[in-house]
């Protein structure tokens, strides 16, 4: 697996996602995911699970050094002090004295954006986080994140998947040195029964999701976050450096695209626009 490389963080360009993962899944699940080689893990204080996340990486017997964990303040905690004791309180949790890379988890909030990249450089220097980012943030929002933050921007985590052209966004933060992190990339269950996606990967010998997985990774700058509660589908999901798609095959993927593609869009946490 290659790392992508954005503003001096080096990210496992495949992680595992935890989103929507009860803390009983992750005990069963991610100790096979480390096992099998994943070693970029993503959690989220909303998620519930960081706990269950930090058993299962200190019982892995990798050490923690080898491991990517990125973990998101949630929006109500966002005011420095709470922000503050918040990440203390996710350290706990993770049973480790950093993360790798911490993330505002939406943009919309009454705290002030410089308040917010405040604190996130704060906890940067205080040595608590290696590398500061954003999640679902607009171009605008982005630049005005990277504006007014010391530390540079690692990654801006969004949906992405090949029903919604995000080309604008990464282009965007190709010229910030920011990675774009991708969630969602199954489309909410769309993905594994798309004809054309099932078409390309019979010439591989992949299956659709495992097409989607290399689209996503073998683009620059790209970062794809697989999740799965299934353990046979580990090993399916992990797969995917062992072939390449053409040219043609990455046109026709984003060729799938719609403007009503995005599936992720909570009125009272989102940008005012999407790009």
């Amino acid at each position: 697996m290659h790392n992508v490389s954005a503003n001096g963080a080096h990210i496992p360009a495949l992680g595992f996602g935890t989103f929507r993962m009860p803390g009983a899944d992750v005990l069963r699940v991610l100790p096979k995911a480390i096992e099998l080689g994943f070693r970029h893990i993503d959690t989220a204080q909303i998620y519930g699970n960081e706990a269950e996340v930090g058993e299962a990486i200190a019982g892995s017997g990798v050490a923690r050094g080898d491991i990517f964990l990125t973990t998101k303040v949630w929006v109500d905690k966002f005011a420095h002090d709470a922000f503050l004791a918040s990440v203390d309180e996710s350290l706990k949790k993770l049973k480790t004295d950093y993360v790798d890379l911490l993330l505002l988890h939406w943009p919309q909030s009454d705290v002030p954006l410089a308040e917010r990249m405040g604190s996130l450089n704060a906890v940067k220097a205080a040595g608590k986080v290696r590398h500061i980012g954003i999640s679902n943030f607009n171009i605008a929002m982005m630049r005005e994140a990277a504006e007014l933050s010391e530390a540079k921007i690692a990654t801006n985590q969004v949906e992405y998947h090949p029903y919604l052209d995000q080309s604008k966004l990464l282009d965007a933060a190709r010229q910030l040195g920011i990675s774009l992190t991708a969630y969602y990339l199954m489309a909410d269950g769309k993905v594994p029964n798309d004809p054309v996606l099932k078409e390309i990967g019979a010439k591989h010998g992949k299956t659709a999701a495992q097409v989607v997985l290399r689209w996503a990774v073998q683009q620059d700058g790209v970062i794809a976050l697989s999740k799965t509660a299934t353990e046979s589908r580990l090993t399916e999901n992990f797969d995917i450096f062992d072939f390449e798609l053409s040219a043609e095959e990455m046109q026709a993927i984003q060729a799938l695209s719609k403007p009503d593609g995005r599936i992720v869009n909570p009125a009272h946490l989102r940008p005012p626009h999407w790009d």
